[in-house]
């Protein structure tokens, strides 16, 4: 399956932005390039680079002194389009990218936490990368009385900002297991990790914003290509 254009390209810089600086690549108080030498090192147009800037600046992450130039502000708990998600580079940071391998409406799994109030749900099954490098495959089951219908062409990288933007559903929290688990048959030879191999794996039950259960997910994820990362607190 063809994947899915990506999120607009002054938001995937201002998420590799953010990410390198809550892995402390970017330390604050960091002087920025100036716009037009950083612009070209990162292959955008001047216009494209100022719009990434701008959610920065609106994130609180970027202080803009006129005359002097752009200035890393570091600050915890930054509402961005991969809040959520956990899994980063070795060495830290890294942009997320996701292709949509299956889609399908289907009684829930037996052995999943209770979550929503339909006996089905929808199940998307997706290969997750880090700059363009396999690292996990996940499956995801969306409560069907979430959504009265969805396909693959519904999809983008960010799971959660279709959901907020197409369904009303805002994803508040989540609660994450992280343990060891066999890596399924369906998933694909791009994936480092063979089908039956003992893998890194996240259990996932999302809460929507009044509290109720929504989603539950499962993530394999190959622990020498990714590591999974939780920030609290001011560091």
């Amino acid at each position: 399956m063809p994947p899915k254009p990506p999120l607009p390209k002054y938001v995937q810089v201002s998420e590799r932005l953010i990410r390198e600086i809550a892995a402390g690549h970017l330390a604050d108080g960091t002087r920025l390039p100036n716009e037009r030498t950083m612009a070209q090192d990162l292959g955008l147009s001047v216009g494209t680079l100022r719009k990434a800037l701008a959610l920065l600046t609106e994130q609180g992450l970027l202080v803009r002194v006129q005359g002097s130039g752009n200035y890393i502000r570091q600050r915890p708990d930054v509402q961005s389009v991969y809040s959520f998600f956990r899994l980063e580079r070795p060495n830290g940071g890294g942009l997320p990218t996701a292709t949509v391998l299956d889609v399908t409406l289907c009684p829930k799994p037996q052995d999943a936490p209770a979550f929503g109030s339909a006996a089905q749900g929808w199940r998307i099954r997706r290969l997750r990368r880090i700059d363009d490098v396999p690292i996990a495959v996940e499956e995801i089951w969306l409560d069907a009385a979430r959504a009265a219908r969805l396909s693959a062409d519904d999809l983008s990288d960010s799971l959660y900002r279709h959901y907020r933007d197409r369904l009303g559903l805002v994803i508040a929290s989540v609660e994450d297991r992280i343990g060891l688990r066999a890596v399924p048959d369906w998933a694909p030879a791009e994936f480092s990790v063979k089908p039956g191999t003992m893998s890194a794996h996240i259990s996932r039950v999302s809460r929507a914003a009044d509290g109720t259960r929504a989603e539950f997910s499962r993530t394999w994820f190959d622990h020498e290509r990714a590591r999974y990362v939780s920030r609290m607190g001011r560091g």
